[in-house]
């Protein structure tokens, strides 16, 4: 006989449908106003509730930026895990490796870039945002390792060069993503645009010499 989970109350309903609207308009605040000149009194003005049932989801500020980064570096793990999950069979390591890097570009550069990139150089939040970020850097490094490794033994990558070079070769594109949103906001390129270049510069330096320079598919 299977289990079945009970039906949440509308009680319980209410908080989580709230929990997100206080979520939503934290971020909103926060986009606008940055994380110092952004107080626990606007968000619950705006949400239209009394500040003492914003206290009741989140004590204090900062665990409302917390729990906002941490909605965003689940999501991030899922795309990485639905990356990874992959039918292995007609996807080559390349190709499960292209997929990693457009989806990691894409929400930096094009969806939630300017908000992780406000939580993670907010100076209060830092200690606990190398925490928060170390986790990620470990699931990716795992799931870059075993794509990578993979793409070695079928000959799609270049054998000679250790793993770990090409590891930091990746994380150094994801490093520079501040000057890539720099190019976009002076309208040197477009984001799709310089998500191919990235890729195509990253694929050309570790492709095995006899794959012949990438090329990415145009269809």
């Amino acid at each position: 006989m299977h289990e079945t989970s009970a039906p949440r109350s509308l009680k319980e309903k209410q908080r989580l449908e709230r929990e997100g609207l206080i979520l939503q308009t934290a971020e909103e605040v926060l986009l606008e106003k940055g994380y110092h000149e952004m107080s626990m009194d606007e968000i619950a003005a705006r949400v239209g509730i009394a500040k003492g049932t914003l206290y009741l989801h989140f004590a204090k500020k900062e665990d409302l930026v917390l729990a906002l980064l941490e909605r965003e570096l689940a999501t991030i793990l899922r795309l990485l895990e639905q990356a990874q999950r992959t039918d292995s069979a007609n996807h080559s390591a390349t190709q499960r490796l292209e997929s990693v890097l457009e989806t990691i570009h894409r929400g930096l550069l094009i969806k939630r870039g300017r908000l992780l990139y406000l939580i993670f150089n907010t100076v209060d939040l830092r200690p606990v945002m190398r925490e928060k970020q170390g986790a990620l850097m470990h699931n990716l490094e795992q799931l870059l390792q075993s794509l990578l490794e993979e793409g070695k033994a079928t000959g799609e990558f270049d054998p000679s060069l250790p793993t770990a070079l090409m590891q930091s070769m990746f994380f150094g594109t994801l490093f520079a993503v501040k000057n890539y949103r720099r190019l976009i906001e002076q309208g040197e390129s477009e984001p799709e645009q310089l998500i191919d270049c990235v890729k195509r510069m990253y694929f050309r330096s570790i492709l095995a010499p006899s794959t012949g320079v990438h090329k990415t598919e145009e269809s």
